[in-house]
């Protein structure tokens, strides 16, 4: 069978052609440049666990942990909550830390992202340090090796498709059509894959503006992350945040006036000492990296798919005011991606399967945009609105930090509540956990019928995972727990699973009683979780997840809608 075609050599392109050649798919990556990541430090992605963790899977954690700093530390934070609040007193930074919580910050507060219950700190790392570290993956892991070309120097301009697969022809010294069972737009915001598919791409221009630099300091907060709202001194403006890096590196941020003058590098670095001098009361030695002005703009594509292509990333959407990462919904894509394409790659394809990415992903970042829309009238000076707003100015701090910190609508990992592959309900059967059903599952620790042990999210990835929670285990001998009481008949039902399932235990899962069983789907996301071992039920949850039986002959052999068969 043909390759997967990749359009676009970004992280998002990368990370998905690793993914499909962890699941054995190979593809071709149309890269529009010359394989050369520039090296721009102020452009930095921010990770929350649960693609910091996919990241790592597709073999970037050593990256991530020389790179990130954090990345250590990361599971040790995940259970700490995650802010601390200081009211100033006056603007010379002579602070009170007793504010109790819930009370209402004085003008001028921050918050400072700590640790904190469930709550895991972001990862701050340069945009070029993950995609070296993607290209590494491809270049050194024996599956992607060998399944996945980079071929760089080409521009895609056409796109046909038929009953059974896709050309694209790309111009430049490669010059040539490429022929694939499917292909996957992640070639950015002016996406060409998205314009030859004639997909709309509405949304809002120039949401909001900011000036960024990379230096090297020391500020009174060395780990943590600061927003500091209406800073009392000059050249603050209404929001500045900072962030740490490696090598006692930070990235300032400040929000610029929607439609402002030009930031010149003379204003830029009054910026930079203004602000240092009022968190430091004196301006400290610093080293400037880089800097840069960006505007960010929120669109969302009305179409995911079109028959065998798909959008991903900014492709697909546009994101990042109020905190929200466009980098990390762009992995969640991916990740919910590759498993159906893999899937329909190896069993054929279906429908349903393939129709849930656009109706799972689609509504999650839609819901996303919504939040920040709705908040940043309130958030960037809406007038009287806030006056009718229940919660007061604490609860607008609180809600400015989610997308920064990961919690709440703007911020947290996204469920798919009302999934087209969710299995239907059996009253009797189904168990009650404290992870929702379509919520990401916990990582909790797991072994192996053969004794490996891990955690739930290093198993990702791979299949569909059951785990069966079996208080002590941990204690037994694997001898005699693995053959004994409930444990064959649930070996021999994930044998008999309609897709891959791997055999898991666990101790102990939140809210779960002993003898639960639960299915997690590849991306993470529980799927159904059953009172004791049911075959019937377990066999009918996964074959809801593969989207029913593979579609008949009859499809492969032509008979599609006649709108979607070829796009020019």
């Amino acid at each position: 069978m043909d390759p997967v075609i990749v359009v676009g050599a970004g992280p998002v392109g990368l990370a998905l052609a690793l993914a499909l050649a962890s699941q054995g798919v190979p593809s071709v990556v149309l890269d529009e440049g010359t394989g050369e990541e520039a090296y721009r430090p102020a452009r930095t992605a921010v990770l929350r666990a649960d693609t910091a963790a996919f990241a790592g899977r597709l073999g970037c954690a050593e990256a991530l942990r020389d790179e990130g700093a954090r990345w250590t530390g990361w599971r040790s934070m995940r259970r700490r909550q995650v802010v601390r609040r200081l009211a100033f007193s006056d603007v010379r930074g002579e602070g009170r830390d007793d504010a109790p919580d819930g009370a209402v910050l004085d003008e001028g507060a921050e918050e400072h992202a700590e640790g904190g219950g469930g709550v895991a700190s972001p990862l701050h790392i340069p945009q070029h340090t993950l995609t070296r570290a993607l290209r590494r993956a491809i270049a050194s892991s024996p599956p992607a090796r060998d399944l996945v070309q980079v071929v760089t120097g080409c521009r895609m301009d056409a796109l046909e498709q038929d009953a059974t697969g896709v050309r694209a022809h790309t111009r430049g010294p490669r010059s040539t059509w490429w022929r694939g069972s499917y292909l996957v737009g992640c070639d950015g915001a002016r996406s060409t894959v998205r314009k030859l598919l004639g997909i709309r791409f509405p949304g809002r221009t120039a949401v909001e503006r900011h000036a960024v630099a990379m230096l090297r300091t020391e500020l009174p907060w060395p780990g943590d992350g600061v927003l500091h709202r209406q800073p009392p001194w000059r050249g603050g403006g209404e929001e500045v945040t900072a962030r740490p890096l490696p090598d006692s590196g930070w990235r300032l941020d400040w929000l610029l006036p929607p439609r402002g003058e030009l930031v010149t590098p003379d204003a830029l670095v009054w910026r930079i000492r203004e602000t240092l001098a009022g968190w430091c009361e004196d301006t400290p030695v610093y080293e400037l990296i880089d800097t840069g002005v960006y505007t960010l703009h929120h669109r969302l594509a009305r179409r995911w798919r079109v028959d065998r292509a798909f959008l991903a990333g900014d492709a697909a959407h546009l994101l990042g005011a109020l905190g929200t990462q466009g980098l990390d919904e762009g992995l969640r894509d991916v990740e919910n991606l590759a498993w159906k394409l893999a899937h329909s790659w190896h069993g054929g394809p279906s429908e349903v399967l393939l129709d849930s990415y656009q109706t799972e992903r689609r509504t999650a970042v839609a819901a996303r945009l919504r939040a920040a829309d709705q908040s940043l009238p309130v958030l960037r000076g809406g007038g009287g609105l806030r006056t009718y707003l229940r919660g007061g100015t604490r609860g607008h701090d609180a809600l400015l930090t989610d997308g920064h910190l990961g919690r709440g609508p703007l911020g947290a990992p996204p469920s798919y509540p009302h999934s087209p592959l969710a299995p239907a309900e059996h009253v009797e059967a189904r168990a009650s956990v404290g992870t929702a059903l379509g919520a990401p599952a916990a990582d909790v620790p797991v072994t192996a019928p053969d004794g490996t042990t891990g955690r739930l999210w290093d198993r990702l990835g791979q299949g569909l995972l059951v785990v069966l929670v079996a208080p002590g285990t941990g204690v037994w001998d694997r001898r005699h727990w693995v053959t004994a009481g409930v444990m064959p008949r649930l070996a021999e039902a994930v044998r008999t699973l309609p897709m891959r399932g791997d055999l898991l235990v666990t101790e102990a899962y939140p809210g779960a009683a002993a003898h639960t069983v639960l299915l997690v789907r590849p991306d993470g996301h529980l799927a159904a979780a059953f009172t004791g071992v049911r075959p019937a039920e377990l066999h009918a949850a996964a074959e809801a997840l593969r989207g029913g039986a593979p579609e008949e002959d009859d499809m492969r052999d032509g008979v599609r809608d006649e709108e979607t068969a070829k796009v020019h």
